[in-house]
């Protein structure tokens, strides 16, 4: 599985979609998804595109993104590596690169994958334990709940609990807990059957969690990028969070998933508030192969927190996605 080499002409367009409702999480707040998109127009006719979202965690801006997509001198993935570090930069370019050798064929067939029907998590963003019992009412999978590091975090749990009596729960700290508070936690996060903790303390600060308490599975987020973060983490975290922004493209996720698996984590596939653009080959990734199964964890509703998605939205019914 190779990205085919490329010569031709690269054009970089910026986007905004407006999200359908307020995206809150420990570190703000966001209205819109700010995409920056790449067309790879090769010599010989073809073309191919590729999504990305800069993310200012991670010391990224539209302008600079821009500027290192516009900059970058290559001709496919290795030399494309070699010219841009892992990010949302060389994930655009990776994955149109991908684009433009994949013809006819699904994401899934060029990866290899076997397509099938995948629940993602659908997102609660952070708001008050009534709202959040509101909006949970009826909700079905895994509902995933943005935690806001404050005291009114157990009783946001509590209640969107109450509110989804059959559904599952994740909590996404996003860096926001302290050790205390992760205790304090604990107890409650049990209570309401928690199956999953994402990314409690900020990177670089999370050895604690090699010798506190993990009666709940931890997946990092923010403390996992590409293969090289992999080794840090073992003993740490029960799994890894790999987003195709942070690795840079397919190339390296594709690579980073069969590094994860042979260290024992297990593999969440999530992703940005983006466009179907993005989730198409993130959801492909998330698919079963002949040689591992699908990812345990899915969050890869991005597209549909969005008021208005491309023209060419990736299908859906709820919170189930379908490969094509």
């Amino acid at each position: 599985m190779r990205a085919p080499a490329f010569q031709g002409r690269v054009v970089v367009t910026q986007e905004r979609f407006p999200i359908a409702a307020e995206f809150r999480i420990a570190r703000g707040a966001k209205t819109a998804a700010d995409v920056v998109v790449v067309q790879l127009l090769g010599d010989d006719g073809r073309a191919g595109r590729g999504e990305c979202v800069p993310y200012a965690r991670y010391g990224e801006s539209l302008e600079q993104v821009i500027r290192d997509i516009s900059g970058a001198e290559f001709r496919d993935a290795r030399s494309l590596a070699a010219a841009l570090p892992p990010g949302a930069a060389r994930n655009a370019l990776d994955c149109a690169l991908w684009d433009l050798g994949r013809g006819s064929k699904s994401w899934c067939q060029t990866l290899g994958m076997i397509p099938a029907p995948t629940p993602t998590m659908q997102t609660l963003s952070i708001a008050a334990p009534a709202v959040l019992e509101a909006r949970a009412q009826n909700l079905t999978g895994t509902l995933k709940l943005k935690l806001a590091g404050d005291a009114l975090d157990g009783e946001r749990v509590l209640a969107v609990r109450r509110g989804c009596d059959g559904a599952a729960i994740v909590v996404d700290a996003n860096e926001g807990l302290t050790e205390e508070r992760y205790l304090e936690l604990l107890a409650t996060f049990e209570r309401a059957e928690v199956a999953m903790i994402e990314q409690p303390f900020p990177a670089g600060k999370d050895a604690c969690l090699a010798r506190l308490p993990r009666p709940i599975p931890i997946v990092a987020d923010e403390s996992c990028h590409d293969r090289a973060s992999l080794p840090g983490l073992v003993g740490r975290y029960d799994g890894v969070n790999i987003k195709l922004d942070k690795t840079g493209g397919l190339t390296e996720a594709v690579a980073t998933v069969r590094d994860a698996r042979a260290l024992g984590f297990s593999i969440m596939i999530g992703c940005m508030v983006s466009t179907s653009l993005s989730i198409r080959p993130a959801l492909a990734l998330a698919q079963a192969n002949a040689d591992h199964g699908a990812a345990e964890w899915v969050d890869l509703d991005g597209a549909l927190l969005l008021a208005r998605d491309r023209e060419d939205p990736i299908r859906h019914q709820g919170h189930v996605l379908y490969p094509a």
